[in-house]
């Protein structure tokens, strides 16, 4: 079975969705009556054909190609463009277009899609004549229905740059307002994080339905299929400075899953102000996101910034009906990332929104070493305590937001973390030690003044605060908590912190987790 590293090593191009240009294509309704033909569609039906799959042995999709396909390097890849006048819906002049990838490279299984009118469905095939390809390429004129790689949609009125596209397993992204692609969503995560190979669920078939002419979302449908569990998904997309996707996803279990991530979100972190343990790069910080935020179901606010950890970890946040998790990017700063190819200020963030009470279980961060910042190394999701078994059907309802979050503590958040050497500088440290430094700003902290009594509360898991204080930041309205911790041992260290005066807690929760050098 495929790793993960192996996996996301396929999942390159995905830093390139902006820069691949227009490479999709569309066969009119009268070029794609083939020996498919036409069928009735609707979601009913796709969720009984998800039951009814799941219901039989798994059948892996065929990874064999075309000669000319299977031997595409990185430039050939590169080099095919889609013909954007065969863009789906555009003949139409509808307020959305959807363009499809192309096979290849990293990208070898194909999917099935199709154009959904009045609950009629009608697949779309593949020709060669839908595409510009590189001028080095031996393309032949002619060439069976091998499918496509995935596609993207476009929505007025900027029809150049994509709003959301999915390619790669059950992988997806979308962007807000910025227009910059940066982490990206799943369809599902089954045994991430465990000793073992990790499994990923693909979209085997999507089915688009055509939007009106006034219409302000798209509806996307998509079948998913894996060794262990079978699902239909529904996709309500809606465009705007943050792209809302309502999601109802029902999922049929082969057999027992020992891990089940429910609204996985996969992003990168290499470094940033807290983690310099890779940071040989004239960047100050590399990350598409630079922490997790909680809203747990009592109410409380949590900001756990990310790690490039030295080891693959994992640590569960116990919730019961959370009202919502996500991974953030919080730095917004240009200076504190000096690359203007990348625009990792502009990275989007994405919230995830329940729906219909998930009931109990658990946020789970998973958090894996890497030296390369095009490799996803961070990944999120909601574990249901429930056990997922063969027979079942679960269904699990949400909301996705990709730009700025739609909710937020109006306590004050963290705006930076940062470690370094514990003490007082100019004094001999007897006790080796270590400083964590923590920056808030917002909510009543803005109103304080200089004089007001705050104080932090701060726990450890092990080990001892010592030298704690907290402080207005002088030429800010930031305030500053400090404190040194003295350990033993290379074992992980669980910290929690939080400021608060005589009315209450003044902040959302700090919470990191530190691991000693060995």
């Amino acid at each position: 079975m495929m790793t993960r590293r192996d996996f996301l090593a396929r999942l390159l191009t995905l830093a390139a969705w902006g820069m691949l240009g227009p490479a999709a294509f569309y066969a009119p309704p009268s070029e794609a009556k083939g020996k498919l033909g036409s069928k009735p569609f609707s979601k009913a039906w796709l969720i009984g054909e998800a039951k009814r799959l799941s219901q039989k042995a798994f059948n892996p999709p065929k990874q064999k190609l075309p000669g000319w396909i299977n031997d595409l390097d990185w430039d050939e890849y590169q080099s095919i463009r889609f013909k954007t006048k065969r863009s789906l819906w555009k003949k139409q002049d509808l307020p959305f277009q959807a363009r499809f990838f192309h096979l290849g490279l990293f990208f070898r299984h194909p999917v099935q899609i199709h154009e959904v009118i009045h609950g009629v469905a009608e697949p779309i095939e593949y020709s060669p004549r839908l595409f510009q390809f590189g001028s080095t390429l031996k393309v032949p004129q002619k060439s069976r229905d091998i499918g496509f790689a995935g596609f993207r949609v476009h929505a007025e009125p900027d029809f150049e740059r994509d709003m959301f596209a999915f390619l790669g397993a059950s992988y997806f992204r979308a962007v807000g307002a910025t227009k910059q692609y940066g982490l990206s969503a799943r369809g599902l995560a089954i045994d991430t994080g465990l000793p073992r190979p990790e499994e990923f669920p693909e979209f085997r078939g999507f089915w688009l339905e055509r939007p009106s002419p006034k219409a302000e979302f798209v509806t996307i449908h998509a079948l998913l299929d894996s060794p262990s569990i079978c699902g239909a998904y529904t996709f309500e997309v809606n465009p705007g400075d943050t792209t809302v996707m309502d999601i109802e996803a029902h999922l049929f279990p082969r057999k027992a899953i020992e891990r089940i991530g429910v609204a996985p979100l996969t992003s990168m972190y290499q470094h940033g102000e807290n983690d310099r343990r890779v940071s040989d790069d004239f960047r100050p910080e590399i990350h598409d996101s630079d922490g997790l935020a909680i809203w747990t179901g009592p109410g409380e606010w949590i900001w756990r910034p990310l790690v490039n950890s030295p080891v693959v970890r994992v640590n569960s946040f116990l919730d019961d009906n959370p009202r919502g998790f996500g991974l953030l990017q919080r730095d917004r700063n240009f200076d504190h990332y000096l690359d203007d190819g990348a625009n990792y200020h502009l990275r989007p963030s994405a919230w995830v929104e329940p729906g219909d009470g998930w009931g109990r279980g658990a946020v789970q961060l998973v958090e894996i070493p890497t030296q390369d910042e095009t490799f996803d190394n961070i990944v999120v999701f909601w574990s249901p305590e429930q056990p997922f078994l063969p027979g079942q059907e679960r269904i699990f309802k949400y909301r996705l937001h990709w730009g700025e979050p739609p909710v937020g503590s109006s306590a004050a958040r963290v705006i930076s973390t940062r470690i370094g050497a514990g003490g007082i500088p100019g004094q001999k440290n007897r006790i080796p030690s270590r400083k964590f430094v923590i920056d808030f700003q917002g909510g009543r902290l803005n109103d304080l003044l200089e004089t007001t009594a705050v104080e932090p509360v701060i726990e450890a898991s092990r080990g001892e605060i010592k030298a704690w204080a907290a402080r207005p930041l002088l030429g800010t309205r930031a305030w500053r908590c400090n404190f040194d911790l003295i350990s033993e041992g290379s074992e992980p260290i669980d910290l929690r912190c939080y400021l608060h005066d005589k009315l209450g807690a003044l902040t959302e929760t700090w919470l990191y987790q530190w691991t000693p050098p060995a």
